[in-house]
């Protein structure tokens, strides 16, 4: 199934590409997800814990960084993740890129996502909607992240670059995840 959105942050692109290409920044925005592992500077390990009222799911994901153009602030990532009780899997690629908008960056985000077990008989309008808020809170998240601390100068925000680190699709493709889980867990526990 393949998805497309996009949100906006207030901040330069230069200062979104720095923070969403840092793992550690980045990661707990996603409610749930946690870097179990860097391997090396394109490879990660990552849990992803999902609770649906009485139902607890954790999925053990290998997130590697295929691709990224620093000048075109674009980045493609795969995952592929399994549930740690073996129910179900998914394989997703994240393709993401960033631009200047009226002062502000929009990040679009391209997933192709393939569940496996129970997850796969559920379509994209399931997801679509879930996507959607999940990542209304990741940006969030990330605006809170790139806003100056208070009695900081906007400028002073942006000084010297933090090494970077490649990340940017590995938290919304955890979203996509996430939320194609939560939306079949949700029916499963309606028809019970």
């Amino acid at each position: 199934m393949k998805l497309e959105n996009s949100f906006t942050v207030t901040a330069r692109p230069e200062d979104a590409w720095e923070l969403l290409m840092d793992v550690r920044r980045v990661i707990p925005c996603m409610p749930g997800a946690e870097l179990v592992e860097e391997i090396d500077e394109s490879t990660w390990k990552a849990r992803m814990r999902v609770k649906l009222g009485p139902i607890s799911l954790s999925f053990l994901s290998d997130v590697r960084r295929e691709a990224v153009d620093h000048a075109a602030r674009s980045v493609h990532v795969v995952a592929n993740a399994r549930e740690e009780r073996g129910r179900g899997a998914a394989n997703v690629t994240i393709d993401s890129t960033l631009a200047a908008e009226d002062g502000r960056t929009r990040v679009t985000v391209a997933t192709d996502l393939r569940l496996s077990g129970p997850a796969a008989q559920y379509g994209r309008g399931l997801v679509q909607g879930v996507t959607e808020q999940i990542l209304k809170d990741f940006a969030a998240c990330l605006e809170q992240q790139l806003a100056p601390a208070a009695g900081e100068a906007p400028a002073a925000a942006a000084a010297a670059p933090a090494p970077q680190r490649p990340i940017s699709g590995l938290a919304v493709g955890f979203a996509t995840l996430r939320a194609a889980l939560a939306r079949l867990w949700r029916r499963v526990a309606r028809r019970r």
